[in-house]
């Protein structure tokens, strides 16, 4: 990679610095005719140095190191960009003009070293001007790394590589794992690194000698000695990761760009998840509050299963008035109830009350419990819809994959009444109320025997598909009772063949719930019998007419 850099940029002038986040700063570099973009992240989990071609936005008010950066930088010309061996310590040497019009050389130094990287600039005396991180030896560091301090290199207890002999390597290895021992006694070299080489040279720890290790120490020493040239590679391997084998190519700055591609990817991966989990703990307070409020009307629905008692209670006591002494105050009292078969039954008494006005505390309660069970049956079924929709909230941030798709469910989100989106909650708002929601929705479209048919991926999506886009004639496809997608196949007023519609109804429980499974019942009509009632939740429709598939979940090969 730094040949590659040091073809590129060597004599290149810095014209721009950014810093888009705390961890990250980019180094606009004019070099050869071409503008450049160096990209340097310290970031614990993502530390790297390469040249970009994603563009990040920037904050409006640039952070103080990042002027430092552009005091010092601007207008400096790169000399040279070293490593050190096998060191992830990138040196880039620098020569620019001071306010007197004097030249003076200066040295930015990347340390790429997990939660230990860093980037410091150095004055032509090789002390540190500032850096991005601040450490000092009281808070635990091995290091000063503070201003006007002189810069000193880290310390490092493994071995370098390029100066170990083959005998001496042969003997470390074989004690020990292959590629844990070399990762873990030698300088910059990975145990993803060895894993990917071994796996290339088909070498097996289990069948390793001697004649193996002497090609494996002799392929990766002339790996390392073309570092930066065209016989070396950047290539994706298992797990997420990616490795330097000795595969030739003829593409310009090819490590540099897979780096960025790699992480580029990796960070939008890592956007979505973040955004996701943010709308999730959303919705998911709001699911506590709904079930919190369904639990306390089924208390209330309980208390309502004996109301029926009470009107017994009241109406036999009144009935038998004429026998006992309506004013006296007793513990119970046993009675003929005439409701069954006039069976003695036992009443229980408030005995700081009278007989008669027990009977009215009983028909009181009656009706009270009468008007309470109407109230709260309607909040129950009110409620069940609430919790519903959450629900489908639920299911379409699990099956969302983009920042687009998140946006259209948070936009869908801050137009809820159910849910409290306020400046206390934990969304990003600078990242997410700023960013731009598409004016049309872009359901996932799949061409079927030459007709379309369109999967919405949220309930805004759902409502459109069903209530905008579908015609009287047009076929609508929803799962029977499991959560999915509003599916739509676009007739154009011809008939559809049987395999159509079974293929349809195969994708529409794909984009369900019931995706896993083997034997989904898939129900399909035309639009003109779905209906959404006034005032519904988004993506909350009523069918009837409705034919019903069962299908094993599958979508078109593409």
């Amino acid at each position: 990679m730094f040949g590659e850099l040091q073809s590129a940029l060597i004599g290149g002038k810095i014209n721009k610095v950014y810093e888009p986040s705390n961890n990250e700063v980019i180094l606009g570099i004019y070099s050869q005719g071409k503008n450049y973009a160096l990209l340097c992240n310290i970031s614990s989990n993502s530390y790297r140095f390469h040249l970009t071609t994603t563009s990040k936005p920037n904050p409006l008010n640039a952070p103080n190191f990042c002027m430092l950066l552009r005091k010092h930088l601007i207008g400096c010309r790169i000399r040279a960009i070293s490593m050190s061996s096998l060191e992830r310590i990138v040196t880039m040497e620098l020569e620019g003009y001071n306010e007197l019009n004097d030249l003076l050389p200066k040295t930015l130094v990347i340390e790429l070293m997990g939660k230990h990287s860093n980037m410091i600039l150095l004055n032509e005396n090789g002390k540190i001007i500032d850096s991005l991180r601040h450490l000092d030896i009281l808070s635990g560091s091995l290091r000063d790394i503070l201003p006007t301090h002189d810069y000193v290199l880290p310390s490092s207890e493994k071995s370098d590589f390029a100066a170990t002999s083959k005998e001496e390597f042969i003997k470390i290895v074989q004690a020990q794992s292959i590629a844990k021992s070399i990762s873990d006694t030698f300088t910059g070299i990975s145990y993803t690194f060895v894993s990917s080489l071994l796996s290339s040279m088909n070498i097996v720890e289990e069948s390793i000698n001697k004649e193996n290790l002497s090609i494996l120490y002799d392929t990766m020493q002339e790996l390392l000695s073309n570092l930066g040239s065209k016989n070396v590679t950047c290539v994706s391997v298992p797990q997420n990761d990616y490795s330097l084998l000795p595969i030739s190519h003829e593409e310009d700055l090819q490590t540099n760009f897979f780096l960025d591609d790699f992480y580029s990817k990796k960070e939008k991966q890592e956007a979505v998840v973040t955004y996701r989990n943010e709308l999730l703990k959303l919705v998911l307070t709001a699911v506590k509050k709904i079930s919190k409020k369904l639990s306390n009307i089924n208390s209330k629905l309980k208390e309502c299963e004996n109301m029926e008692q009470y009107r017994i209670y009241g109406e036999l006591i009144t009935s038998h008035l004429y026998e006992i002494d309506a004013n006296r105050n007793l513990e119970s009292i046993t009675l003929q109830n005439y409701y069954d078969e006039n069976k003695e039954i036992v009443i229980p008494l408030d005995s700081s009350i009278s007989v008669s006005y027990n009977a009215k505390k009983f028909f009181k309660k009656y009706h009270k419990l009468k008007n309470t069970l109407e109230i709260v049956t309607e909040q129950k079924l009110e409620t069940e819809k609430e919790l519903d929709y959450l629900e489908s909230i639920v299911y379409e941030l699990e099956n969302a994959n983009s920042v687009s798709e998140l946006d259209e469910i948070y936009q869908e989100i801050c137009e809820n009444g159910i849910f409290k989106v306020n400046a206390k909650a934990n969304v990003k708002k600078n990242k997410v109320n700023k960013r731009k929601v598409h004016d049309e929705y872009e359901p996932i479209v799949y061409t079927i025997d030459g007709f379309l048919f369109y999967v919405g991926k949220n309930n805004k999506q759902n409502d459109y598909i069903t209530t905008k886009l579908g015609k009287n004639e047009d076929l609508w496809f929803h799962t029977q009772e499991i959560r999915g997608s509003h599916c739509l196949l676009k007739c154009n007023g011809q008939k559809v063949k049987d395999s159509t519609i079974l293929a349809c109804a195969q994708i529409a429980a794909f984009h369900s719930k019931g995706k896993l499974s083997s034997n989904v019942p898939v129900d399909y009509c035309f639009s003109k019998y779905v209906k959404k009632p006034s005032n519904s939740k988004p993506g909350m429709v009523i069918y009837t007419n409705q034919k019903t598939l069962y299908v094993e979940p599958k979508i078109p090969n593409k």
